[in-house]
């Protein structure tokens, strides 16, 4: 049977995902079953992307196939490379506040994360007036003029991020990858049913590392920092050279509330978010579970005061917990001019939900009604079926 070693590895996915700790409850295992779809899915279409002769960008990662606290705000593209061929990447930049690549030395494992060969936004290219643009990758090359990069030892893959801080009125753009001398050239036909069985065996075999890895990776970044703290800004581990993060975990009662003030910072993206204890992005779609700068309402000081909590507290920047008692908080910056320093980064505080109306400064000009409320949601909810399909 080709698909034997894969179903395989399908029940030994369950079982890890059974077995994991904050599977304990009812809304736990629920989350951890969509998260082992979605992580079906996701190995079953890398598995078959890998063409790196004839290379094709995928987006393996969305909000139906969530991996390593995925960042709502983005569109991720991936394709496969192999060090010593040429690649041709061209497209049309669309209006959103971001557009990075990135070059990976391979995949996450549970031992370690792919070393970045490089990382760049479309600020170190040149983008035609009708937006369009043309980058190549590939081996070193003694003519190679503007818009050639070079691919480091062991590059395995190209990651592209796209990134909406306007949801409603930024567009996305056009991207596209071709190996140099392949175009116009034809793949063979799948003739042998071998080749369908060691990709089923791959895909178990990426669904099995994916599951380990990202339940141990919050160790290595989150968990072992005070609970109800954030770091300061730092450039992100493993991550674009231009962004930062700024990362933490929360333990709340129903009663209790967390107030992360952070000033509006001049960079183009600048994006908050909730994770659950699966290391992946909580609903952003029918919840306000994230908040870009854009969409957030800044006070008159200039600080952004999103307020975490269970319950409603009727005021804009609310970032609902769903049902999440415990969870990882995000804050990254991107399309950065400066360094950050701990004066740009979060300050966190505790406290009682019913205190809130005395606690934080401006919390009047906060206050949105239930009609106001709904509009929004519902104006993330067109947003992004928009820009995120499937």
């Amino acid at each position: 049977m080709s698909t034997q070693s894969f179903t395989q590895a399908v029940a030994e996915a369950e079982r890890i995902v059974r077995e994991a700790p904050h599977a304990r409850d009812a809304q736990g295992l629920a989350e951890g079953l969509d998260y082992l779809a979605g992580s079906i899915k996701a190995s079953l279409h890398m598995a078959w992307a890998y063409e790196r002769d004839f290379p094709f960008f995928v987006r393996s990662t969305g909000p139906h196939s969530k991996l390593g606290l995925d960042n709502p705000d983005a569109l991720y593209f991936s394709a496969y490379l192999r060090d010593d061929a040429e690649y041709v990447v061209s497209g049309r930049r669309g209006t959103t506040a971001d557009l990075s690549f990135q070059v990976l030395n391979g995949d996450y494992t549970p031992t370690s994360s792919p070393d970045s060969l490089s990382a760049f936004d479309d600020r170190a290219f040149e983008v035609a007036p009708d937006g369009s643009f043309e980058l190549r990758f590939g081996p070193p090359r003694a003519d190679a003029g503007p818009g050639y990069l070079t691919l480091g030892p062991g590059a395995a893959m190209l990651l592209v991020r796209e990134v909406f801080s306007d949801w409603e009125g930024e567009r996305p753009g056009e991207i596209r990858i071709h190996r140099a001398d392949r175009l116009g050239v034809s793949p063979p036909p799948p003739a042998d049913p071998e080749r369908a069985a060691k990709r089923f065996d791959v895909a178990g075999r990426i669904l099995v590392s994916r599951l380990r890895t990202f339940l141990v990776f919050p160790e290595w970044h989150y968990l072992k920092l005070p609970v109800n703290t954030m770091t300061e800004p730092r450039i992100t581990p493993g991550g674009l050279a231009t962004q930062y993060s700024s990362a933490g975990h929360y333990e709340l009662d129903d009663d209790q509330a967390l107030v992360v003030t952070v000033p509006r910072s001049d960079a183009p993206y600048q994006g908050f978010q909730l994770g659950s204890m699966w290391y992946v992005s909580l609903d952003y779609v029918n919840h306000q579970t994230s908040l870009t700068a854009e969409q957030a309402r800044v006070d008159p000081d200039g600080m952004i005061r999103y307020v975490v909590s269970e319950r409603d507290p009727g005021l804009a920047n609310w970032v609902e917990r769903t049902g999440h008692r415990r969870g990882y908080l995000q804050i990254r910056w991107q399309r950065l001019t400066r360094g950050l320093t701990d004066a740009d980064g979060p300050r966190v505080e505790v406290v009682p939900f019913d205190e809130l109306p005395e606690r934080l400064p401006f919390h009047d000009r906060q206050r949105v009604t239930p009609k106001e409320w709904a509009d929004r949601i519902a104006a993330r909810q067109v947003a992004h079926a928009r820009r995120m399909l499937g």
